[in-house]
């Protein structure tokens, strides 16, 4: 176990456009060593307490954390009673989605290339769907039931600023107790129920993924909240196929729509199903061309694709081609603006420390090594035989993904947080 983790620290290392003196490497790997040394012992024991947490004892918790303990979470990843993969189809599916990203990581602007970018978005379909097949699992592992980012500030716990996040769009839009919301790419239902809970409204979510829906709704079931929140499979791309019109007072969108192929027409379907007066409110990925973003540089081509394929995307749009998209799908423009402007504020803890940040207890599965940590937990069960084939693969892609979005975060290249609201007139 101690070889993979160090392994994975070497191959990270490499990866990494970062530069650390001979000093921090010394400091960073004796950190590691000794964070494993008492792990060591328990590795002894894992084919014991596999028995003891095999799929059957396999529980969601809505409240608590499903993937809590560290082997039986471990286990339970992409492989438990709720899974539409079967144990084969893991790695089958993350070859075919990576056949999507071509030429990603190895060859820079390959993936940015009109003819790449247009099968994605033929594909998108297939390309999102399988994208959370394989990641679902591993975000709320590792993130929680929210799968987005937020700003923070300081003083702030991590969930704290999730939370607030979700709360600022449910007052934007001015949704109450009386309010008929759509949830547009609603994951598993996390800022859902948060939402729900804050303000009591009725909402409906809708996601591509089946296995989301499945999961979502349990959580609503255990919240106790299912007469107020359920969640359907559809395309965002069709919603008039699953709504009907002039139906819901408010409509969000949480880092959901950057998936669309074409978000016009994404956003069409959420402004027929709004009533007159509606609002949509949320927060959308973007390269930040006024802050810096430049497509002819390589180093900014190199980090905006390694986010595209790292999280199932076509293409990154600019801020400018959302609000033009809310215009031309029938929307007036009420505000927009990065919620992450004052990123390096002093007053602020950046979108993208989570992810390189602290060692805390509650946080540390978000951490470089906290990931590496899993990585080689992931790299240990699928050489065993117990984590599906291809469990790897998967973590690795993420890997390499958390580090793009802290460079891209660093360097104000990118946000993942820029807010819209627009009205149905």
């Amino acid at each position: 176990f101690f070889l993979s983790v160090f392994s994975a620290a070497l191959s990270e290392s490499k990866t990494k456009k970062l530069h650390h003196t001979v000093r921090d490497m010394s400091e960073e790997l004796f950190s590691i060593g000794t964070l494993l040394v008492g792990t060591l012992g328990s590795a002894v024991l894992l084919n014991v307490l596999i028995k003891k947490y095999s799929q059957n004892s396999f529980e969601r918790d809505a409240v608590g954390s499903t993937f809590g303990s560290t082997i039986s979470g471990g286990v339970s990843l992409l492989n438990n009673k709720d899974s539409v993969l079967t144990k084969e189809g893991v790695n089958d599916s993350i070859d075919n989605y990576e056949s999507l990203f071509t030429g990603a990581r190895k060859q820079v602007g390959s993936t940015s290339e009109n003819n790449s970018i247009e099968m994605r978005q033929k594909e998108y379909k297939t390309m999102v769907s399988s994208f959370y097949d394989l990641v679902t699992d591993f975000y709320e592992w590792g993130w929680g039931q929210s799968f987005h980012f937020a700003p923070r500030v300081k003083g702030e716990t991590f969930i704290e600023s999730i939370k607030r996040a979700e709360y600022f769009l449910a007052l934007r839009a001015g949704i109450t107790d009386k309010s008929k919301v759509l949830d547009v790419g609603c994951g598993v239902g996390g800022p859902m129920r948060n939402i729900q809970q804050f303000t009591g409204a009725d909402i409906t979510g809708v996601t591509i993924n089946d296995y989301q829906v499945r999961v979502a709704n349990q959580y609503c079931a255990q919240r106790g909240i299912s007469d107020k929140c359920r969640v359907m499979q559809g395309d965002f791309q069709k919603l008039n196929e699953k709504f009907d019109e002039n139906v819901y007072d408010a409509a969000y969108a949480i880092e959901a729509t950057c998936h669309s192929p074409d978000r016009i027409e994404c956003f069409k379907g959420i402004h027929r199903a709004l009533k007159k007066g509606g609002v949509f409110v949320g927060y959308e990925w973007v390269v930040l061309p006024e802050r810096g973003y430049d497509a002819k540089n390589s180093d900014h081509v190199r980090v905006k694709e390694g986010i595209e394929v790292g999280n199932g995307l076509p293409t990154l749009a600019t801020a400018a081609e959302i609000t033009e998209a809310l215009e031309k799908s029938g929307f007036k423009v009420a505000e927009a603006f990065d919620a992450n402007r004052g990123v390096h504020s002093p007053n602020e803890i950046p979108w993208y420390d989570t992810l390189c940040g602290s060692f805390t207890i509650a946080g540390f599965r978000m951490t470089r090594v906290g990931r590496m940590c899993t990585h080689a937990m992931v790299t240990m069960l699928e050489m065993a035989r117990i984590a599906p084939r291809g469990s790897v693969k998967v973590s690795a892609l993420l890997n390499a993904t958390a580090l793009d979005l802290v460079e891209a975060g660093q360097k104000e290249l990118f946000t993942p947080s820029f807010f819209f609201m627009a009205v149905k007139e």
